[in-house]
């Protein structure tokens, strides 16, 4: 048996196994809301799903005419996805607690990559949805992006905006309150910082105006709360942009990795950047 639950604790569950698949998606609509270079998901008989306790805070956006995306209405978080028609619970990989006994298997729509991101390990790699799982997949035109400005928006759309400077760092962060947002191990967050805050020419608290953020959004007050789209749960740019959101290639590598526990479900860490318990120094 295996516990889950999103980051703020509202939404708690308990997948009793055994587990069938894990699986690293490519797919746009998934780097957008989990806001990662990929997202992490396992598969598990619906049978053996239950929630602990009312699921109160869980809502649902339609993402296309056949996909739906499940969240933590309180902290956004990812929530497991219900599919009664295939017997089927799909469940996101950071919010669970301790190892699930699996490993990933296979990426998934890897001809929607982010151009940006290198897939590193040896496993098999798919176009689209693999073979054996029977699916169509959902066309989803790319975002027009412009010149010399680093571009982002969140899976709906209503969040959109656009860095004007070069990011001034960017680092991979394992904390499971980061993997609850986000969702999958290994990496399950990579950050641009732009040391700004939300609206046109923005500084941030310290003053530093060298890195600037403007919303193009159509009405950002109303689509953003605690730094997500109030409508597709994605998140937000201020003060950090996740690189998932991104449209564009933000021209910047990781240089660290944060909080890092070794082993932690099982995941190894594939990049040379440095290792940090905690949050790395300050540059």
């Amino acid at each position: 048996m295996t516990q889950g639950s999103c980051l703020c604790g509202a939404l708690r569950y308990e997948i009793d196994g055994p587990f069938v698949d894990m699986v690293h998606c490519h797919c746009s609509m998934c780097r957008k809301h989990h806001g990662t270079p990929f997202a992490t998901w396992v598969a598990a008989p619906l049978a053996g799903f239950r929630w602990l306790g009312e699921p109160s805070s869980l809502a649902t956006y339609k993402s296309s005419e056949r996909g739906h995306r499940e969240f933590c209405r309180i902290c956004g978080s990812v929530a497991p996805m219900l599919e009664p028609g295939m017997g089927m619970v799909i469940a996101p990989a950071g919010n669970l607690e301790g190892d699930p006994g699996i490993r990933p298997t296979k990426h998934m729509f890897v001809g929607s990559k982010a151009g940006w991101y290198p897939i590193t390990d040896d496993l098999p790699q798919h176009e689209e949805y693999p073979p054996e799982f029977g699916m169509p997949s959902t066309p989803r035109p790319p975002v027009a992006v412009a010149a010399g400005v680093t571009q982002g928006s969140c899976l709906c759309g209503e969040v959109a905006y656009e860095v004007t400077t070069p990011p001034l760092r960017m680092f991979y962060c394992t904390a499971r309150g980061a993997a609850a947002a986000a969702a999958p191990p290994t990496p399950p967050t990579c950050s641009t910082r732009p040391r700004a805050s939300a609206g046109p020419a923005a500084r941030s608290s310290s003053g530093n105006s060298r890195c600037r953020v403007r919303s193009t959004s159509r009405r950002p007050s109303a689509a953003i709360a605690a730094r997500q789209c109030r409508g597709c749960r994605s998140s937000a740019t201020w003060p950090w942009c996740r690189r998932g959101s991104l449209d564009s290639d933000p021209g910047i590598a990781p240089a660290a990795t944060s909080s890092w526990t070794p082993g932690r479900c099982g995941t190894r860490s594939r990049t040379t950047c440095p290792q940090f318990a905690e949050m790395p120094p300050r540059r």
